[in-house]
């Protein structure tokens, strides 16, 4: 039997129009219902995946973008992932929830007593996937900008102050004894005073106290002050790197040194790096599918231009294709692991089109070029990331049933029969998941 792993799923589309573009949009579910992302839900609950983590943007980026990313829907509009998280967990009983927040969007004491109230009505199955995105600031106040690492250290005194106030109710402050008609000890309530440099706010928190564990925390940044942040404050981290064993192994390394460096053991953090396969039926269809996109049109880069700009929140699109790419022009705001995913390693002077083909061009699962293959050739991968001590997987695309189906109906069964996938859960909630293996 293989290692087992943990498996997760990122709605790259967010709380937004699922399957737009896709002839699966004609099954007529609606986006601003819960109904779809119920059904989804209990899909990935049945498969045996620990988590679900919705991606989010408050903003519809900066004037010059906003066009092109509600045209196509790829940056816009997407509504609150926090409100929808109550209508997931009514759907399920063991599925952890991981709505995206921002640190910028609303005060430590509102954080933590919202957050406490969905982890209570949950079952303890929320999570938070926490990113800084410094370009949405506007939209909160009419402060300047944070830099990127800045707003990570706002971001982290943001969450110290939320776990102060989720721990300023002692353990045994909760009485509930009904003889002496004593429901909580009010002495054993601590006066959190917090001043600090983002945020003053004065504690205790009224919400109770957690039985099993405070909700996950969850970060994607790749850059050094984000695996930082990952190592001081993270269960689990959303990795991007090559799959090969030197990226994988040294990337892990970085997290687990982070984790150290701050006091925390290495297997404290579960690293799963994010996937988007396409599984196919045959290895003939996967051939043929990364043979069509070997020399990709003018019309195909200029999609995948479009959506690369809303990521991106830069206009990629009025860009000359066969000249060099500025770098000067992405924002500080903007993920620097976006960036990177878009020039590779291909140089500074390689042209925009080099850059777009790249992203265009598929590659198979079988001689490890791509993710394009069949469900089989896709589990030895997952086979194989284990052999190198990976925790596991976060799969990646929108939340349209029609499309986890496609990808796992397959999979599934045969990630089980090889002893990776879980068939149970434990009690206990999304923290007890994460520990269980």
């Amino acid at each position: 039997m293989s290692r087992p792993q943990h498996f997760g799923w990122f709605l790259a589309r967010g709380f937004g129009p699922q399957g737009w573009g896709y002839p699966s949009l004609d099954w007529d579910y609606d986006w601003t219902r819960p109904e779809i992302y119920q059904e989804a839900a209990r899909t990935l609950e049945q498969a045996g995946f620990d988590l679900l983590i919705i991606e989010d943007s408050p903003s519809l980026g900066s004037p010059s973008t906003i066009d092109s990313r509600v045209r196509h829907a790829f940056g816009g509009p997407k509504h609150d992932p926090l409100l929808l998280a109550p209508y997931l967990f009514q759907a399920t009983r063991h599925l952890g929830v991981v709505p995206t927040v921002n640190p910028a969007a609303s005060l430590p004491f509102t954080s933590a007593r919202q957050f406490a109230t969905l982890q209570h009505l949950s079952g303890h199955r929320l999570g938070l996937n926490v990113v800084t995105d410094t370009g949405s600031a506007r939209h909160f106040s009419g402060d300047a900008q944070l830099g990127h690492d800045e707003a990570y250290d706002r971001a982290e005194e943001w969450l110290d102050g939320i776990r102060s106030l989720w721990r300023s109710w002692d353990d045994d402050a909760l009485v509930l004894d009904r003889d002496t008609d004593v429901y909580a000890d009010g002495s054993k309530l601590r006066a959190v005073q917090h001043r600090g440099e983002y945020y003053s706010f004065d504690g205790p928190l009224n919400a109770i106290p957690f039985t099993d564990g405070e909700p996950a925390i969850v970060s994607p940044g790749g850059s050094g002050r984000g695996l930082g942040f990952a190592g001081a404050n993270s269960d689990v981290q959303l990795a991007l790197a090559p799959l090969n064993e030197q990226s994988v192994r040294g990337y892990r390394k970085k997290i687990h040194d982070a984790a150290i460096e701050r006091g925390r053991r290495p297997d404290d953090i579960k690293i799963l790096f994010a996937i988007q396969p396409v599984i196919v039926s045959s290895p003939e269809e996967a051939d043929r599918i990364v043979a069509a996109s070997a020399h990709p049109d003018d019309a195909a880069l200029a999609q995948i231009a479009r959506k690369q700009s809303s990521d991106l929140e830069t206009d990629l699109t009025a860009l000359d294709l066969d000249r060099p790419l500025d770098l000067s022009i992405f924002g500080a705001h903007v993920s620097r692991g976006s960036i990177q995913r878009l020039v590779g390693d291909r140089g500074e002077d390689a042209p925009l089109r080099a850059h777009l083909t790249a992203l265009v061009r598929a590659g198979r699962i079988n001689d490890r070029s791509g993710f394009v293959g069949t469900a089989e050739e896709f589990a030895d991968l997952i086979e194989e990331l284990g052999e190198w001590g990976n925790d596991g997987v976060l799969l990646w695309g929108d939340f349209h049933p029609v499309t986890l189906h496609r990808t796992l109906d397959e999979l599934v069964p045969i990630l089980r029969r090889r002893g990776i996938l879980r068939r149970e859960y434990a009690d206990g909630g999304l923290q007890a998941n994460l520990r269980a293996f």
